[in-house]
Parts: structure tokens; sequence; C-alpha cells
């Protein structure tokens, strides 16, 4: 498991155990994180699941494919180098002690 950090735009934190294979976005959806919408189900389709990852993390992850990098346009106040889509992210080993901001919204 990989504990994954979501921490709400009110400043409450969840630390959530995550299995590995799974995505940032399901570890949230299933355990209840609100501020993770997932309106497409992890398809890549939308910006629902957008996050900031902690500065430390961000050249810890997977470059941006372009469709990632295309529906981020979509998102509420992407920042150009810590947003994410986290139906993008796949959880491994690796990704223990990952901490990501919900923005103040999803659109």
């Amino acid at each position: 498991m990989a504990k994954i950090t979501y921490i709400e735009h009110n400043g409450t934190v969840h630390e959530i155990d995550v299995k590995p294979g799974m995505t940032v976005m399901e570890g949230a959806r299933d355990n209840g994180v609100p501020g993770i919408d997932a309106d497409c189900g992890g398809a890549c389709a939308c910006s629902t699941c957008h996050v900031y990852v902690a500065p430390e993390w961000v050249d810890k992850l997977p470059a941006k494919d372009p469709m990632e990098e295309d529906m981020l346009d979509f998102a509420w106040q992407p920042d150009p180098e810590r947003s994410r889509l986290t139906c993008q992210l796949t959880v491994t080993e690796e990704l223990d002690g990952l901490v990501v901001n919900l923005p103040e919204k999803q659109i």
C-alpha cells in the first residue's frame, strides 16, 4: 500500500492507504474524499479530479501526456507545474507519501 495525503482547500487532511495499481483518483473516490468529483470515471475526459501536487513531488511523477495537458486547460486555476489529473496517476510503491492539495472547486 502507498499512503497518499489529500488536503482539502479548507485544510482538512485525509491520509489514505491506496493499493498499487489503482489511481490516485480511485483512492480518493473509494474513500469519500470530498473535492474529487471524477465525473468521467477516470477516462481523462474532464478535469474534475484536478489537484496540485506538493512541490517536492512534481519531479518524481511521470510526465503529463498530451491528453492530460489538454484536459488541464479546463481545470479550475491550473498551475503549469503542480497541476495534475489524479486519474492519470497510477499508484506505485514509489508514490508512498505523495501529498496532493485539492483546488477550491472543480469545474
